[in-house]
């Protein structure tokens, strides 16, 4: 039997993970991973936060769409997406349409501890970070339920992580074309 080729959408909130659950998934499948902020502060040319600042969050969700619609390979790649990327109308589907999408989570209070210290999330430039996290998981919550598959990464091995996350994307990549 050939090994699928769809990509992986890894989905969730800041500080869930996936960055780092990417990196073990495609190297076991042999995979590229693309982080979609660094590639758009690629092909930009500068950082998130800048973009952000100059060009304002919804020029930087245009730039989101452009990636996943143009930006990166329609199969064997693996894409660690930013928070906010499945939350602009139609952006879920397009991603459904292009791969299997998992989506990683931890809690409200898990997410606190892993991005309190981090100055790269332009949406946290906030005075009050734990209460603008707060607002962002309670709108984005949702959305992300919607998404599919979800993975608890929150007191859990990253060998259990990545086993889960394999077993997700054999089983729903079967579901696209080779």
């Amino acid at each position: 039997m050939t090994p699928p080729t769809a990509n992986l959408y890894l989905v969730g909130f800041m500080g869930t993970g996936k960055s780092t659950v990417g990196r073990q998934v495609a190297r076991q499948l042999d995979f590229q991973l693309l982080d979609s902020d660094r590639e758009i502060e690629r092909t930009q040319g500068k950082p998130v936060s800048r973009i952000f600042a100059e060009e304002g969050e919804a020029h930087f969700r245009a730039l989101e769409r452009e990636f996943i619609e143009h930006g990166h390979p329609a199969s064997r790649c693996i894409v660690a997406c930013g928070g906010g990327l499945v939350v602009p109308p139609g952006m879920l589907e397009l991603l459904r349409r292009r791969g299997v999408i998992v989506c990683l989570h931890a809690p409200i209070e898990t997410i606190l501890k892993r991005t309190m210290h981090t100055s790269h999330r332009p949406l946290l430039q906030v005075d009050n970070r734990e209460q603008r996290l707060r607002e962002l998981y309670a709108q984005r919550e949702e959305i992300y339920r919607r998404t599919g598959t979800m993975v608890l990464t929150e007191h859990r091995p990253m060998r259990e992580i990545t086993a889960h996350v394999l077993r997700v994307y054999r089983q729903e990549a079967g579901h696209f074309p080779k």
